[in-house]
């Protein structure tokens, strides 16, 4: 089992760890990320502890933030420490307290379960990602829910594969995939403009 991005891929991430959060907000992603986590109808708890798995720059966590405000607990997974270092400093800018673990999903053991788990550009990277999905089930108590953001097949996401080697699933997939890791596929968003509804899906889970 494997969830880790492979070696030569997290060094490619530390190299590009200075300008991505620029590049994220300026393609108009913090903003998607920002609404697929308002839509309704779920509303989360300030005593929630969240995990940002794979959280880069932490785009996703700092939309977190923006519509829920800061956790009890938030937690940025990844393996690379430059993207960490970035994600903190931007976390922090929002008063949001974080607990950074350089590590990959296939070698990472909460010390609590988990409420939410986000998961943004994650599935696409892994060597199996029912695997990953199955590990990352195990971090939750049932009833915890997944945000997952994951590539769809459409040209733009041809012309990122020539830099990042990544992988696009259909929505039927992407529902197979977390129904055979023990999770239930709650509801899909589709980005409503600009790159993110080009290259990238939405879907809310629930831990079954």
């Amino acid at each position: 089992m494997s969830g880790t991005r492979t070696p030569t891929l997290t060094s490619r991430y530390e190299r590009a760890a200075g300008g991505w959060g620029d590049k994220m907000r300026t393609l108009g992603y913090g903003d998607a990320y920002l609404g697929f986590l308002a839509a309704p109808p779920h509303r989360a708890d300030p005593s929630d502890r969240i995990c940002d798995v794979g959280c880069g720059t932490g785009t996703f966590a700092e939309a977190w933030v923006g519509v829920y405000g800061p956790p009890a607990q938030l937690t940025l997974l990844d393996p690379s420490p430059a993207m960490l270092t970035r994600a903190e400093t931007a976390l922090h800018r929002h008063g949001a307290a974080t607990e950074p673990v350089p590590d990959g999903i296939d070698t990472f053991h909460p010390a609590a379960p988990f409420d939410h788990l986000l998961a943004a550009h994650v599935l696409e990277h892994v060597e199996d990602p029912v695997a990953a999905l199955q590990t990352m089930r195990t971090w939750v108590n049932s009833g915890a829910r997944l945000w997952l953001i994951v590539s769809k097949p459409h040209w733009c996401n041809a012309i990122i594969w020539l830099q990042w080697r990544h992988r696009a699933y259909r929505s039927e997939d992407v529902a197979a995939m977390l129904a055979d890791a023990g999770w239930h596929l709650d509801s899909q968003y589709t980005f409503p403009s600009g790159p993110p509804s080009r290259t990238s899906r939405g879907y809310r889970a629930i831990a079954s």
